[in-house]
């Protein structure tokens, strides 16, 4: 069991820049397994802040966000090691309660700390947070509800700061009402409602199965939780939780973009493991576009033929995810007809369409709207990754083209998919990385491995 470790972004971007290189045209078949949910393992990991037992988590994924999330972690004082696909989190040495600047910026996922470490410390400094380039994320729902539960929050040089008032005090109980349904804010605030004294009822919370996770593992450790997964969530606060050992659920946007790869390259795959309930919209909209899917109990296979076009909105849990929104253009831009989708969520999260016209799409673009003319082939084409989920779309467009496609901005695909070239090669994809090495969270995982050893 080693410490988790990686090397800086900014040495990893000073080599030569790595790329997918695709050959498209191929017929894939057999089986893929999803790994763990990397939204919720990132959240599940700021729970070790609640605790100064050890908590273990299974399931989770090999990603430079993982790592990164880790790396928070430890600057605050706790400790991260990994034992095989499990991470040992240790949260009896946190002392610190300001959270580095150039670590917040990087993962968005670490302004998730604020809420735990007011609850645990009584203050909390955490930058305002970067991540990816898809759209404004405020964090005004974050900062109301700190202050329902009566910390005194300020934001002052780009750095919030809340603090509970009165020494040795914690945090009370309060009404919640999100003006949005945040899935972040619902999370940071449950965290700090479940030290809270009394009653904190959430009106309009997230539905995501990553809240219902976090709830999952929260109550695994002593928290009293009713709701989560519903629109209202009601926390009994303790005044202590204990240590757990909690899976993290599967990653329902791996498990659509695997299925998606399917059915871009009009083959028969079976993904596992799959959670219906967690993809409904989604599978809804394949078997709209034509692909037969068949559900085991655990695993989902898909076959897919002729695609037919399908309009889709991307809306909050349970609706239209917008981290597939990407991935199913790609698919929408080989079906046959003309599809219609709209993004409500991210402003910026139709960078992808440029690259995809770069692969002969026939997309139209008018502000938040794509409309998409199917084509009978897509062409191979030096193409950029604009995010994570952008990085995906092109990857499977890459699948689908005649010729050669490269695919840039693997600094995108390695925070959200584990050695995705190397799953896809696995069912008959022709598919490798070029230059730089592997990916930062494989050289972490090798490092390990032999220092185990």
């Amino acid at each position: 069991m080693t410490a988790l470790s990686l090397p800086s972004l900014a040495t990893d971007l000073s080599k030569a820049q790595p790329e997918l290189q695709i050959t498209g045209g191929r017929r894939l078949e057999g089986e893929l397994r999803v790994d763990g949910a990397k939204n919720s393992a990132l959240v599940l990991m700021a729970a070790c802040l609640l605790t100064r037992d050890q908590i273990r988590l299974r399931n989770v994924p090999p990603l430079t966000d993982i790592v990164g999330m880790g790396e928070m972690l430890q600057s605050l004082g706790g400790q991260v090691s990994r034992e095989a696909n499990s991470l040992v989190l240790d949260g009896s040495g946190i002392h610190s309660t300001t959270a580095p600047y150039e670590l917040v910026n990087s993962l968005r996922a670490s302004f998730f700390c604020i809420g735990p470490l007011l609850a645990r410390m009584g203050m909390a400094k955490v930058p305002l947070p970067g991540g990816c380039k898809i759209g404004t994320r405020p964090v005004e729902e974050h900062v109301k509800g700190l202050k329902a539960l009566g910390a005194q929050v300020t934001i002052e040089h780009g750095v919030v700061t809340a603090v509970v008032p009165g020494r040795g005090q914690r945090l009370r109980g309060g009404r919640i009402y999100f003006d949005c349904p945040s899935v972040g804010a619902t999370e940071t605030l449950m965290m700090a409602a479940v030290l809270a004294e009394g009653e904190t009822v959430m009106a309009n919370a997230a539905q995501e199965p990553e809240v219902a996770d976090l709830a999952g593992l929260l109550i695994a450790m002593g928290a009293r939780i009713r709701g989560a997964g519903t629109q209202t969530i009601t926390i009994t606060g303790v005044e202590r939780l204990h240590g757990a050992d909690y899976a993290v659920i599967p990653d329902r946007i791996e498990a659509g973009t695997l299925l998606l790869a399917a059915a871009i390259t009009r083959s028969r795959l079976r993904v596992t493991p799959v959670i219906t309930d967690h993809l409904g919209a989604v599978l809804t909209k394949l078997e709209a576009a034509g692909c037969r899917l068949e559900h085991d109990g655990v695993g989902m296979t898909i076959e897919a033929s002729d695609i037919q076009a399908v309009d889709l909105r991307t809306q909050p849990f349970p609706a239209f995810p917008t981290d597939l929104q990407a991935p199913f253009m790609s698919l929408l831009a080989t079906a046959r007809g003309t599809s219609v989708v709209t993004e409500n969520i991210f402003e910026n999260r139709m960078q992808h369409v440029a690259e995809l016209q770069r692969m002969g799409a026939a997309i139209r673009l008018q502000s938040n709207i794509a409309f998409i003319e199917g084509v009978a082939q897509l062409s191979g084409a030096p193409v950029q990754g604009t995010d994570l989920r952008a990085s995906a779309a092109m990857v499977l467009a890459g699948l689908a083209a005649e010729g050669v496609t490269s695919v840039r901005g693997l600094e995108y695909l390695d925070r959200g998919y584990a050695g995705l070239e190397h799953k896809l090669a696995s069912v008959g994809a022709c598919i490798q990385r070029i230059g730089g090495g592997p990916a930062p969270a494989e050289r972490d995982l090798l490092t390990q491995g032999s220092s185990a050893a």
